[in-house]
């Protein structure tokens, strides 16, 4: 026959009530920690931007396909900031930092460009077209058989210093037809 110890706690009133402190220690130090961890992982959420609006363009295949391999090849970083998700996310589309630097492959030629060629600027052998716009430039290759567009924040000034990062990706992926001028 098993023997059994009875506990009779109005007996041993100081062992009770250390046990009990010692739970209630314990669950409040484990529900301090999982406070802390919801707090950080709300900082860490809040401090990190979501994936960024970018329209995607909806080029001829050969071209969607040319472009997909630029896009691919762009840079993990352009002025220092991070790349980030894209939405929709597309192969055609990538954005940097916040604000975001956006850049879409597969755009048509921006209005004025034809009168362009003469106001064409070159950063590391890529012809550009610029456009200001209210809150920064815009930037859209020019004389390349791919039209590739470059959104650069004021926040960025000198925006064009972004060009420099991107123009390896183009030079491999976006082949030359006519140079500035």
């Amino acid at each position: 026959m098993p023997t059994h110890q009875p506990t009779y706690p109005h007996l041993f009133p100081a062992r009770t009530a250390r046990a009990r402190t010692a739970r209630t220690r314990t669950a409040r130090a484990r529900a301090a920690r999982l406070i802390g961890l919801g707090l950080g992982l709300l900082l860490v959420a809040g401090c990190s931007p979501g994936p960024t609006p970018v329209p995607v363009p909806s080029p001829a295949p050969e071209v969607a396909a040319a472009c997909a391999d630029l896009v691919k090849a762009l840079p993990a970083k352009v002025l220092d900031a991070e790349r980030r998700e894209t939405s929709p996310n597309s192969p055609l589309t990538a954005a940097y930092g916040d604000p975001p630097i956006e850049m879409t492959c597969g755009v048509s030629p921006p209005a004025g460009m034809a009168e362009a060629q003469s106001q064409c600027f070159e950063v590391n052998g890529v012809g550009w077209f610029a456009k200001q716009v209210q809150n920064g430039t815009i930037f859209t290759t020019i004389g390349r058989s791919l039209y590739f567009e470059v959104a650069v924040p004021d926040k960025y000034s000198p925006e064009a210093n972004a060009l420099t990062d991107v123009s390896d990706a183009v030079h491999k992926f976006d082949k030359l037809v006519t140079p500035c001028t």
